[in-house]
């Protein structure tokens, strides 16, 4: 674990931090959730995506409960500090509706541009 990029993490009010989940190899957008330090630590160290539960007001380990588990391959902060890109092997569908992207059913169908 990177020390030095972990603690130039910040965090919003709540104490949380965004997480972008991209599958590895494809680059495929997954899912998008939300951590504390403590979860971040955990994804860091255990090798499997934990996340902070805002509805719950818990961690929750991505799979455990469904299977459908997230190998870390990855971890990146951006520019800014205020989000994570965790790249990993999705096992079975990403999204709690059993899709395997949360970002498979509503296109917004935008003008696209060109150039």
């Amino acid at each position: 674990m990177n020390v030095d990029a972990f603690d130039r993490v910040t965090y919003d009010a709540q104490g949380l931090v965004t997480a972008v989940v991209q599958q590895f190899d494809s680059r495929e957008v997954l899912m998008v959730g939300w951590m504390d330090a403590e979860a971040l630590r955990r994804t860091l160290t255990t090798g499997r995506v934990t996340f902070w539960s805002r509805s719950r007001q818990e961690y929750w380990r991505k799979g455990d409960t469904s299977g459908h588990i997230q190998i870390v391959k990855g971890a990146r902060l951006d520019c800014d500090g205020d989000t994570l890109l965790i790249e990993v092997d999705q096992v079975g569908a990403a999204c709690h509706t059993g899709d395997h992207t949360c970002f498979d059913s509503t296109d917004l169908e935008p003008v696209v541009g060109q150039g």
